[in-house]
């Protein structure tokens, strides 16, 4: 997903979950902030840099393929983007570096999603918001692992996009371009994707890269065949899926709240989104790379409030100013976000998994993780 789902959708998720406008901004910039909070960003304000949520492109190169860098990159995307649907999944005669790959794979309504939501109860807005972003990545990024791996990730050249029109639906190849400099083109049906590397560690092979941004497109309809699935179809509909996203959003952040006496898997808050389901759907149907400007109107007709722009800086003086830098808001964020991170890499080890290393509990929620 990207910011206007992130950001502006979350935003609108709080408040019909019964937050009030500030608490919505909080939790909402702390969504978005995840997919922004690099190791880098950290170094510069002197955060701790285990509290990294994302890499980008340039971290990620750098990023060496040795045991030790591959565990790196599974603990951030593993944990905040595409986190593990079953980590005990059995598949017959596949040995077991292939089974711990393929226990990776995200997908909604997981264990681990249930052990996220409630790690935020009594945590802040900010753990709020991490929740939220890896919450709704579970929707998008299904299908996919946060490691890198061309046996799980990588997708065959029968990859076709499914367009509603007035007399139903047509389908039409898309063209795959490698370019990263090039825009996405949804009109053409052209979309960048990673370039083609057959080995089963480059970063090219890491998450949705093989399927380009199709899977953060709310409007993305497609079919395509997977390589964990021995290349048999699947059909994704982002549409239905990125609803489903938001009406738990809503339920989760009402348990979060206190609204709700438990979470619990498959339980969708629709009641409350009901009122505001047709422009819901309309924005998310609108054949469109970026939903921010109907999102954030939207959200303003909710509230009655302006919601303003997100600032990737906003709060780093409060931080590399105060005396108390953990009770600032990146103090709560990192915290948060260092916590969820551990509580991952920790059940991934205890099941067996060595691929995003091994975790350590110390007391309470506080998990440290250790290469």
């Amino acid at each position: 997903m990207q910011k206007d789902f992130h950001y502006y959708g979350t935003y609108c998720a709080a408040f019909l979950a019964g937050y009030t406008h500030e608490e919505c901004m909080e939790i909402c910039y702390s969504a978005q902030f995840v997919d922004l909070c690099s190791e880098t960003l950290l170094r510069k304000i002197k955060a701790p840099p285990e509290a990294a949520t994302t890499q980008f492109q340039l971290e990620l190169m750098d990023t060496k393929p040795d045991i030790a860098g591959l565990q790196k990159i599974t603990r951030i995307w593993a944990s905040f983007h595409f986190l593990p649907h079953d980590l005990y999944a059995v598949r017959k005669g596949a040995p077991k570096r292939y089974l711990d790959k393929y226990r990776l794979i995200c997908d909604t309504n997981s264990d681990l999603l249930v052990e996220t939501v409630k790690l935020a109860k009594n945590s802040g807005l900010p753990a709020a918001g991490i929740a939220m972003h890896v919450l709704a990545d579970t929707w998008a990024h299904r299908y996919f692992a946060g490691t890198p791996s061309f046996v799980i990730n990588n997708t065959d050249f029968c990859f076709y996009e499914i367009i509603p029109g007035e007399n139903g639906f047509t389908e039409r190849a898309v063209q795959f371009i490698h370019n990263p400099s090039a825009q996405d083109d949804p009109e053409k049906g052209v979309y960048v994707n990673t370039i083609h590397q057959n080995s089963e560690i480059s970063v090219m092979n890491l998450g949705h890269g093989r399927a380009g941004h199709l899977p953060d497109y709310s409007y993305a309809r497609y079919r395509y065949l997977p390589a964990w699935g021995d290349y048999e179809e699947i059909v994704k509909d982002n549409p239905s899926d990125y609803m489903n996203a938001f009406c738990q959003m809503i339920y989760a952040l009402r348990y979060l709240r206190g609204d709700e006496p438990s979470f619990e898997k498959n339980r969708y808050d629709t009641a409350a989104a009901e009122p505001w389901r047709e422009r819901i759907e309309a924005i998310l149907e609108k054949r469109q790379t970026d939903a921010c400007e109907d999102w954030k109107k939207l959200g303003e007709e909710m509230s009655g409030h302006e919601i303003e722009d997100f600032d990737i800086g906003k709060y780093e003086p409060e931080y590399t100013g105060s005396a108390d830098r953990g009770s600032t808001f990146l103090g709560r964020f990192t915290a948060a976000a260092i916590a969820q991170k551990s509580m991952v890499t920790y059940n991934i080890y205890k099941s067996g998994n060595k691929l995003a290393g091994t975790a350590i509990i110390k007391s309470g929620k506080e998990r440290s993780v250790k290469k």
